[in-house]
């Protein structure tokens, strides 16, 4: 029984830092962070931490690589799905996405600036462009428009659908946009992105 007990408070104090360092990376970044911020955060004492995670770098690269899974993940299974139209996939990642970002509203701007800051820790493991390259959508693509370049129609897929909420401090403050139309303006584009990428595939 004690050896049960034990073990429950090792994967509660290991969760209780890894929820905590989630948290504040999120706010202050990796460069700004420091174990006494997680260590406060979790309500527990540093050597806690360091006996769990040794490092500051640890516990970034298990954030960072839950991050990164839970931006880019909702791809694979969309753009590999051999049962669904061209068309049908790019609802899909439209919708998938705006679901998780707006749970997640802060999440592609701390990816992309932690990436921009360790290109080569980060930039390899998501393998991003294999991804893409070898997807059955890009399939699709080329069979349908074979004078498109796929990279620029996901490209473009992606920035429409991403870009929104990397640039929200800016819409809501320099543009005066209140959080609830924000929203709202979100909402529409479940419809605006897929037409106005739609109409590419029509265009020649």
């Amino acid at each position: 029984m004690a050896k049960k007990k034990i073990a429950e408070g090792d994967t509660s104090a290991e969760e209780k830092i890894k929820e905590a360092a989630r948290k504040v990376f999120m706010t202050k970044g990796y460069a700004a962070t420091r174990t006494r911020d997680i260590a406060e955060e979790a309500g527990l004492n540093l050597a806690l931490l360091n006996y769990y995670f040794r490092s500051k770098e640890k516990l970034f690269e298990i954030v960072m690589m839950e991050k990164i899974q839970k931006l880019f993940g909702i791809l694979a299974p969309v753009l590999n799905d051999e049962s669904t139209t061209l068309e049908q996939k790019i609802e899909q990642v439209v919708n998938n996405y705006l679901d998780m970002l707006q749970v997640n509203p802060d999440l592609p701007l701390f990816v992309m600036s932690e990436i921009r800051n360790e290109p080569e820790r980060f930039a390899n493991k998501i393998q991003a462009g294999k991804l893409i390259r070898d997807s059955y959508m890009v399939k699709q693509l080329k069979e349908k428009r074979p004078d498109i370049n796929p990279l620029h129609f996901i490209v473009s897929l992606l920035g429409m659908t991403l870009f929104p909420f990397i640039a929200k401090p800016v819409l809501e403050s320099a543009m005066n946009i209140s959080p609830k139309a924000y929203q709202t303006m979100m909402e529409e584009r479940r419809d605006y992105i897929p037409r106005w990428i739609k109409s590419m595939l029509k265009t020649r």
